[in-house]
């Protein structure tokens, strides 16, 4: 049996964020136009890494013609290339990604595809994954130590830890110690140390063996073991001391060999042999054996070897001091190597067109040019510059490249070729420079097209301005002779904001003038281009174009909103500020917004009016209303505000809102929430258009009754209505009147005589039988002649029956 203990990769998280960070760069990237792949390390020579062609939807036809090759800035190793005929990225050298990025979590390998005829530059970014392929291994075969049996239990004694040149779980995960009857094993942090279970007794046990195993976490697992001799001692009771856990140097690079970097010490409290201390590194890479050298006696560590910052910054080492009898004890040494402007730039020209035709038109890129300096921070930083006066200039591309474009016309019949001198300057103390020579020749056409003054113009106009006013000029030159260097200028056809450019615009053919055909407004658009076209009057007429960028600035023509409260009076709106609230507390806060921008929409709140001015206060910029002093009973229960919100325009602008306040603890206390947000003048008013409304009301309904009563009256046998009984002739009534739907009115065949007395409060009715033969029953057609239709009083009296309601 043995013990066995894990350890937590304390950069595993970490690990995890940096991936995912690097994930999600490396997504951006590719949305720019960059490419990225992933594979695995030690993959073998001629293995596909990923296809750029059909990546980058480049046609494999003209892949060739294009010349697409990848460049590693100047590196001496060539990881991978491109076969032009499948446009597949291929491995070409043996990736170990130990050997490129030794112990970083992340681990990439950036290149550039060109692409020419158009130019093209591409960034490819390969992602090395670990692959277990390298054992635990500890620095020694064989440790050993010696121990004093006087020793007490619970004493610790360090150990090398294991090291894997791999990262994440491939790197070391646990430790295992061989089952035994005086020590066990801790691990903290990266310490291992032997712990004293039970005291040592020379007499029954002079040596004792064990067997430390380190264990990865990869698949399949790989482990390391090392042997620990303990040789148990007499007396020696105290083991050597370093003053430091870690000692910190910085070293300059291309520093002179034996320079001293720093000195560590150690003591031990023992006397004699026992108390020596010698000093020795603990586990190093081969490398750094070589770089660095200590002092057994001294503690002294000298430069041994030359260090370089661009090939590695840092260095991290553990020494151990041991006594003359074993006892050890372990420190850390961290090195920075500081930069030195050591390296000069490096121009290297990665494409450039042979001929170039002379009426290319300004801005054309005939070349892309890479600067890479070694150095960092500002050692590294680069400037660039054409020395000469040419028609060509430098324009920053993607980091530490340039393109080389035209910022004229071209004339061969002037200047057939140049020879430019390009020059790049570090920012390092000294400076460090260096140059490179670019020959270009013009190819001849008989044509000069007419040239911008300027590659783009912009022209600045604030809102709600005059139509017809003018924005700014636009200016082209023709170096030919009259009609062909004769320009006239015009606005290319185009959209703005779904509007043609031409309701916006307008450009004097002659002048170059630009004039706005229309007001703008600042909150509508903020800006907008369009393109001027200089045409010449040659045959055939040959032109070139330019962008005019058009910036908006804003007036302060809005004032502010609020939005809370709502600023309308049929709003009912109160805030309950409780009665115990102590000077400071926040009651409310009024929220405005205003459509301007800048200054012209800074708001500024103030307090223009208050039941009680010194109870309360707003905040300047924030709208925040607070109580300025503790609540007292002698406070109105009811406190109206008035806030005005101001702009910072001029001339400002404002907008101003009601705030009502309830000073109570609950609404139990509200006699009645409506008085607060309406004085005596408004309740007057509310009772005034209340008894309006009822009396208009009152005679609409009695108007609609009488309409209706007379309605009712004229439908049934009319009789002259008089003192006494007159009967109103029946022929004001249809003949055959009968309900066919069954809704409840008269479906009988039968008229009705009615009587009223008129001297009388009661109504009298007379429910008459039919007195009229001839009324058709509902389903049948009415045929009667005039004739037909006798006079009904005639046999009144003798059919007529009374009834009193």
């Amino acid at each position: 049996k043995s013990q066995d203990i894990m350890i937590r990769n304390k950069g595993s998280p970490g690990l995890h964020r940096i991936f995912f960070l690097a994930s999600i760069t490396l997504m951006l990237r590719l949305a720019h136009g960059d490419l990225s792949y992933s594979i695995q390390e030690e993959m073998k020579r001629g293995s596909v890494i990923g296809n750029v062609a059909k990546d980058l939807g480049v046609d494999l036809r003209t892949f060739s013609s294009r010349k697409a090759r990848i460049d590693f800035g100047g590196s001496r190793k060539r990881y991978c290339d491109i076969n032009l005929a499948t446009g597949d990225v291929i491995v070409s050298e043996r990736i170990d990604r130990e050997n490129i990025c030794d112990e970083k979590p992340s681990c990439l390998i950036k290149a550039d595809l060109v692409l020419e005829n158009p130019l093209e530059l591409h960034k490819i970014i390969i992602q090395i994954k670990d692959f277990n392929d390298n054992s635990p291994q500890f620095n020694d075969d064989r440790i050993e130590m010696e121990i004093s049996e006087s020793a007490e239990k619970g004493s610790r004694f360090s150990i090398d830890e294991a090291h894997d040149a791999d990262i994440g779980q491939n790197a070391v995960q646990r430790y295992s110690l061989q089952k035994n009857d005086n020590f066990i094993l801790s691990i903290d942090s990266d310490k291992v140390e032997l712990v004293l279970e039970n005291k040592l007794d020379r007499e029954k046990q002079q040596d004792i063996e064990l067997v430390l195993t380190a264990y990865d976490g990869g698949s399949p697992q790989r482990s390391g073991t090392v042997v620990i001799h303990v040789t148990v001692l007499d007396a020696n009771d105290n083991a050597p001391v370093f003053s430091q856990d870690l000692y910190k140097a910085s070293l300059p690079e291309n520093s002179p060999l034996d320079t001293v970097v720093i000195k560590v010490s150690a003591t031990d409290a023992d006397e004699g042999v026992n108390g020596q201390v010698t000093y020795q590194f603990g586990r190093q890479s081969s490398d750094d054996n070589n770089i660095f050298n200590i002092d057994s006696k001294t503690g002294e560590i000298t430069l041994r070897g030359g260090i370089d910052y661009e090939d590695r910054s840092s260095f991290e080492m553990r020494v151990k001091a041991k006594d003359g009898l074993g006892l050890t004890s372990y420190s850390k040494v961290r090195i920075e190597v500081t930069d030195v402007n050591d390296n000069a730039p490096v121009i290297d020209l990665k494409s450039l067109s042979a001929s170039i035709p002379e009426n290319v038109s300004p801005g054309t890129e005939v070349g892309i040019i890479n600067v890479q300096d070694r150095d960092s921070d500002s050692n590294g930083e680069i400037k660039c510059h054409i020395q000469q006066s040419v028609p060509f200039k430098l324009v920053p591309s993607i980091k530490n490249y340039y393109s080389l474009v035209t910022t004229g016309q071209l004339d061969r019949e002037v200047v057939s070729e140049y020879n430019i001198t390009i020059t790049a300057t570090d920012e390092g103390s000294p400076p460090l420079s260096s140059s490179k020579s670019v020959h270009l020749s013009v190819a001849d056409i008989n044509d000069n097209p007419p040239v911008f003054e300027e590659q783009s113009y912009s022209a600045y106009v604030t809102e709600n301005n005059k139509p017809g006013s003018s924005l700014c000029s636009v200016t082209a030159r023709d170096p030919d002779w009259r009609q062909n260097g004769t320009v006239v200028y015009s606005l290319l056809p185009g959209e703005v904001n779904g509007a043609q450019v031409s309701s916006y615009l307008s450009v004097n053919g002659d002048t170059g003038v630009i004039h706005a055909v229309r007001s703008f407004d600042y909150e509508q658009w903020r800006s907008f281009k369009v393109q001027v076209m200089a045409r010449d009057n040659g045959s055939p007429p040959l032109s070139s174009n330019v962008s005019i960028s058009v910036f908006i600035s804003d007036v302060n023509d809005n004032s502010p909103q609020i939005l809370y409260p709502t600023p309308e009076g049929n709003s009912f709106m109160t805030e309950l500020v409780p009665k115990a609230a102590h000077g400071g507390s926040l009651v409310s806060k009024v929220i405005a917004v205003d459509a301007d921008s800048g200054q012209n929409a800074w708001l500024s709140y103030y307090i223009v009016k208050s039941t009680d001015p010194g109870l309360f206060t707003i905040g300047l910029h924030s709208g925040e209303i607070r109580t300025q002093r503790d609540i007292s009973e002698t406070d109105s229960m009811k406190q109206n505000l008035i806030v005005a919100v101001k702009d910072n325009g001029q001339p400002s602008l404002s907008a101003t809102c009601s705030m009502h306040l309830l000073i109570s603890d609950n609404l139990a206390e509200v006699p009645e929430l409506k008085d607060i947000s309406y004085d005596d003048k408004n309740s007057k008013l509310t009772w005034y258009l209340i008894i309006a409304l009822v009396c208009v009301s009152t005679f609409f309904l009695t108007f609609i009754i009488i309409i209706l009563g007379v309605r009712f009256c004229r439908r049934r046998k009319p009789r002259m209505l008089f003192d006494g009984a007159v009967a109103i002739p029946s022929a004001y009534l249809p003949p055959n009147y009968a309900d066919v739907d069954g809704t409840g009115t008269l479906r009988s065949t039968y008229n009705y005589d009615a009587y009223l007395t008129t001297g009388s409060r009661t109504s009298d009715f007379k429910f008459v039988s039919s007195y009229n033969d001839n009324t058709l029953p509902a389903d049948q057609t009415l045929r009667k002649s005039p004739s037909d239709f006798a006079d009904p009083f005639d046999d009144l009296d003798s059919a007529e029956q009374v009834g009193h309601f």
